[in-house]
């Protein structure tokens, strides 16, 4: 059983706001698109709903509102939101023990291999949502397919329900959303602690989710198919734990890193990472 949400879905529009601030943190240290040699210090939590955004920016670079405003504008298409943007240095005391690359949170991780249900109905949503680029939320159970689709009298596929409630217009005036509030659809059945957007690569709950993420995923990797990858850290440490398997031993935290930024590199960025997650 497995839920997916659309990139319309009002959690996602504050995962992609959050991902695209990232992205422009990354452009201000390195100054072209999609380089991440130097790395900031972000961390954004967003709400936005019922015409409000409130978005607070733990940061190492500075951010115009204006800058923010047109993020905002661009990713809800409603340039006329009450935005309420607050912005504070990280801790003075963490800044200075994370000058050298460690581990930027504590936390426990896994990474699974993505099974035939997930990847259905990850090709079925993005096929609906290509003709219907609104808020919409599925569940696949086996065959079965719960889908509520807003902006949509019927759909073309076989459901055993669809829009329960009957046709709704969706989106952040009906619904609320908050950043991290739909992992269970990004991540399938490796969601653990943490969460995945709104976070430069310093940050275990991104960096360690997607090395697991990829080496639960990739043909040649030493876990077979109905394995996790399993992994610890603690703040600061220059090395990963891989709990299981025991054979992977422990892995140098900058290895992660160039490694989850190839990945973020890859598939455009982080607000792209935001639109459907690992799983997509």
């Amino acid at each position: 059983m497995f839920e997916k949400v659309n990139p319309s879905h009002s959690d996602k529009l504050a995962d992609r706001i959050a991902g695209a601030i990232v992205d422009l943190a990354y452009l201000k240290v390195n100054e072209k698109p999609l380089c991440y040699d130097k790395h900031p210090k972000v961390a954004v939590e967003v709400l936005l709903g019922h015409n409000r955004c409130f978005i607070i920016n733990e940061t190492s670079e500075h951010f115009d509102k204006n800058e923010i405003n047109d993020i905002v504008a661009r990713i809800t298409s409603n340039a006329f939101l009450d935005v309420e943007y607050i912005e504070v240095p990280q801790d003075t005391i963490l800044a200075h023990n994370q000058e050298t690359l460690h581990c930027g949170d504590n936390g426990i991780f896994k990474g699974v291999k993505i099974n035939d249900e997930e990847k259905e109905l990850t090709r079925i949503v993005k096929l609906i949502y290509d003709k219907y680029p609104f808020d919409g939320k599925y569940i696949i159970n086996n065959d079965d397919i719960i889908a509520c689709q807003s902006n949509c009298k019927e759909l073309p596929i076989d459901t055993i329900a669809f829009n329960p409630l009957g046709y709704w217009t969706g989106g952040i005036d009906v619904d609320s959303g908050a950043t991290n509030r739909k992992l269970g659809s990004d991540m399938g059945r490796a969601v653990t602690g943490g969460g995945l957007h709104g976070k430069d690569l310093t940050k275990a709950d991104v960096s360690v989710n997607i090395y697991l993420h990829i080496k639960a995923n990739t043909k040649d990797s030493v876990v077979k198919y109905e394995d996790e990858v399993e992994a610890c850290c603690a703040i600061g440490d220059d090395k990963v734990k891989i709990i299981y398997p025991t054979s992977y031993g422990n892995i140098d935290y900058d290895e992660i890193v160039k490694v989850a930024s190839a990945y973020i590199k890859d598939i455009g960025g982080f607000e792209k990472l935001a639109e459907w997650g690992l799983i997509r």
